[in-house]
């Protein structure tokens, strides 16, 4: 490892913390980290031998604090706030073996195609949010594109919007993954939903000034007329005439790949962890899939009690990323004792 020991966490992190948004003070918290850094002798990250990335996936408000859209409880019901305290404490413990910390942002405006300020019925009403789209009702104009938005959206005019959203919802059910959902709005732009949780901002910003490393932030979802679940890829990348409307992001596939390892923590395990780990797969060789580490206690599943419950369907994708050749580890397990960890 670039250092192999297990640090003791700094006073300041309070796991009481972790469920509520606050301000992190950023030139306390760099002093604070100067001196830890100095006490504990740790060398700059530009000179780890191995590189290690932690990406963090969608650690934002939206997702992980109580009350806000998305919040994802897992089957305790607290577990993105559960996920959180272990992911901090495992970033104190590490910071000497972290090279550089990765943070996917889901980022939204108003209206998107998963939005319901995009869509309209035959009385002008917009869905309600959890709302599934098939393609029968655009087929049958149940759901139409709002007349409101083509001119925010695309400037090709409202017959082409008319014509993709049809053929987006075609691509959804040819590919039988799943109907278009209309998702409440979340993670909005500008907005506190998209804000990193305050306790793991303050985590990665210590480990800035610790290490001399500068937090990676990835943005995803901006994109009007699709779904962006990945951080890799997009749900859809061509319109109706074959052109193409978004690309694979390459060059972050290879940034996390230029690094001797790469863990990933984040929200959801079903969802948007699942598909970025999913993508990264189809991406890399196969070889590259052992350099990769999922920290399955700091993630959790959607799960609405008596609703819906992703939690069999996310463990038995985590199975089949083992399988491919991925380490499903925890974060309380000694990092070097992780199999195949380079040193």
């Amino acid at each position: 490892m670039a250092s192999g020991k297990t640090l003791p966490i700094p006073e300041h992190f309070d796991p009481d913390k972790v469920s509520r948004v606050w301000r992190v003070p950023y030139q306390q918290r760099e002093a604070e980290a100067r001196s830890w850094a100095r006490g504990h002798r740790l060398g700059p990250a530009r000179e780890d031998r191995p590189r290690v990335c932690l990406m963090l996936v969608d650690c934002q408000n939206s997702f992980c604090i109580p009350d806000f859209e998305l919040f994802v409880a897992g089957r305790s019901g607290m577990g993105a706030v559960e996920d959180n305290i272990r992911l901090c404490r495992f970033i104190y413990e590490h910071i000497a073996s972290i090279t550089e910390i990765v943070c996917t942002m889901d980022t939204h405006k108003a209206m998107q195609i998963f939005h319901s300020a995009f869509w309209a019925n035959a009385a002008g009403e917009p869905p309600a949010p959890m709302t599934a789209i098939t393609l029968k009702d655009v087929e049958t104009g149940a759901w139409r594109v709002s007349t409101e938005v083509s001119s925010y959206v695309s400037d090709k005019g409202p017959e082409f919007l008319e014509r993709y959203a049809l053929h987006y919802v075609k691509e959804l059910s040819r590919r039988g993954k799943y109907d278009l959902t209309i998702w409440p709005y979340h993670a909005m732009l500008g907005g506190i939903g998209h804000a990193l949780v305050s306790s793991v901002e303050e985590a990665a910003f210590f480990h800035n000034v610790a290490r001399g490393s500068q937090t990676l932030f990835e943005i995803k979802g901006e994109m009007p007329l699709t779904e962006h679940y990945s951080v890799l890829s997009p749900e859809v990348r061509t319109d109706q005439e074959g052109l193409s409307t978004s690309e694979k992001n390459q060059a972050f596939i290879a940034r996390l790949m230029s690094f001797d390892a790469v863990i990933i923590a984040g929200q959801a395990k079903s969802h948007c962890v699942a598909w970025t780990i999913d993508d990264l797969l189809k991406e890399i060789e196969p070889k590259d899939a052992r350099k990769v580490y999922l920290l399955e206690d700091c993630t959790s599943a959607v799960v609405v009690p008596g609703v819906v419950d992703f939690t069999e369907q996310a463990d038995q994708a985590f199975r089949g990323f083992s399988e491919a050749g991925m380490h499903v580890v925890r974060s309380t397990d000694p990092i070097e004792n992780w199999p195949g960890m380079p040193r």
